[in-house]
């Protein structure tokens, strides 16, 4: 039977067919042999590839603003049909602007009415959008402005100032504002909190901020990070602000609640969500196990765990953390000790199958944000204030989202960034909607 398109298939299938249209007219123009020629005229004249790249790129902007002007006065340059016209060409004047080539010098086409807009190069702008998102790339990988301004003046010869990557970052600041109060979904069946430490200046000293992350996991099996919430000491209210907010955006539940012992917390999840589990995440206890143990000693530490968090039911966990104790209890106290004190929160994950457990601890995906996260945090070292460490954060999850890609094998397009998948979520919400009946949308 044939199948319908609808118009926004149709669009998207218009576009594809263009962009292989397009490649293949530039594959055709740019044939490996006028390639080699135009890089050995350049050799030639003493240049190379770069100057190669900002040649074509001047070529290519000069004849796109001639054709805007044409557009713009309704005739071509030298046709008839402009005689007598009341606007006519007046010259051009040159221009400097920053390209991912470097920089290119441009005669910029006026007329004589002083009306001509053009749109491919607007009026005082200096830098094409591709720098810009080349600014934002780089600072999002931790980069200082001043190694930023190095970098490009050494890669692609563009003279820009620290003041001038600022200005680039800055514009970002409605976005995350935007993005801290967007509309969230009604459910999510898991939420991970965790927190990141970064150093903000404060007062005239430095100081160490926990940098909070809510990272949730939607009914699709996307998990995204919801909000960034900066403090220095936590407790019930500040945690029932942060919840309180997230239940305003439209977060009316959620199911279970992965959280590190964080102080207050468990008490502001149960006002705020009263039937939510509560659970000790297991790989962030594992992980504070293990600053309990010297290096030779890790893998029989890990080994000895390993019962304990797969263990069938509490029973046999109960069995295994005995063990545990017997075995380390003079060697490595403080592993035991972590775990008793997380217990009455870490148990009530052998409640669930293990398809769902697997889902609930494997946290490779957040775990792996929150290693890129650290390592670009600790590049910048410490922050003016709490907004720049904020931006930088926000300018990394992007990066990280942004580039996922989907299940078909396309990149997901910028502003509709959907997270990380997880592995058998189709079983896991199976039994999340036998576990929580009528908590899930229909």
């Amino acid at each position: 039977m044939d199948q319908v398109l609808s118009v926004e298939a149709e669009e998207h299938l218009v576009e594809e067919l263009e962009q292989v249209e397009g490649a293949r007219r530039v594959a055709a123009i740019l044939a490996p042999e006028a390639i080699d020629s135009l890089l050995a005229e350049a050799e030639k004249a003493g240049g190379g590839a770069q100057e190669l790249l900002a040649a074509i790129t001047k070529a290519v902007l000069e004849r796109a603003l001639q054709v805007e002007m044409a557009d713009h006065l309704g005739y071509e340059k030298g046709d008839p049909a402009g005689v007598g016209s009341p606007n006519s060409r007046n010259g051009s004047y040159p221009k400097t602007v920053v390209t991912a080539s470097g920089p290119v010098r441009l005669q910029v086409p006026r007329d004589r009415a002083g009306s001509f807009e053009p749109r491919i190069v607007p009026k005082r702008t200096k830098r094409l959008g591709q720098v810009d998102e080349m600014i934002l790339s780089l600072y999002a990988r931790g980069m200082s402005t001043r190694d930023i301004r190095d970098h490009l003046a050494e890669v692609y010869g563009a003279e820009i100032s620290p003041a001038l990557v600022s200005n680039v970052t800055e514009v970002v600041r409605e976005e995350i504002a935007e993005w801290q109060n967007r509309a969230l979904d009604a459910v999510y069946p898991i939420l991970y909190i965790d927190a990141i430490v970064v150093k903000v200046r404060e007062s005239g000293s430095v100081v160490n901020k926990a940098a909070h992350l809510v990272i949730g996991v939607d009914t699709d099996g996307y998990k995204q990070v919801l909000g960034i919430w900066i403090e220095q000491k936590e407790g019930s209210r500040f945690w029932l602000n942060v919840l309180t907010s997230l239940r305003n955006r439209g977060l009316k539940d959620a199911l279970v609640v992965c959280c590190d012992g964080l102080s207050g917390l468990p008490e502001a999840i149960g006002h705020v969500w009263p039937e939510a589990i509560v659970q000790t995440c297991v790989v962030h206890l594992i992980r504070t196990s293990m600053r309990y143990v010297a290096y030779a000693d890790r893998k029989k530490i890990a080994a000895a765990l390993r019962p304990i968090y797969t263990a069938a039911n509490a029973s046999a966990a109960e069995a295994a953390l005995e063990a545990l104790r017997g075995t380390f209890a003079r060697s490595a106290p403080g592993v035991i000790s972590a775990w008793e004190r997380s217990w009455e929160t870490f148990i009530p994950f052998l409640d669930f199958p293990l398809e769902l457990r697997r889902v609930i601890y494997t946290t490779n995906a957040i775990e792996s944000m929150n290693f890129q996260l650290r390592k670009i945090s600790k590049t910048r070292g410490h922050f003016p204030d709490d907004d720049a460490a904020i931006k930088l954060l926000y300018l990394g999850i992007r990066r990280i989202e942004g580039r996922h890609i989907d299940g078909e094998g396309r990149h997901v397009p910028a502003g509709q960034l959907r997270g990380t998948g997880t592995y058998g979520w189709k079983r896991a919400l199976n039994d999340f909607a036998i576990r929580f009946p009528g908590k899930l949308p229909v």
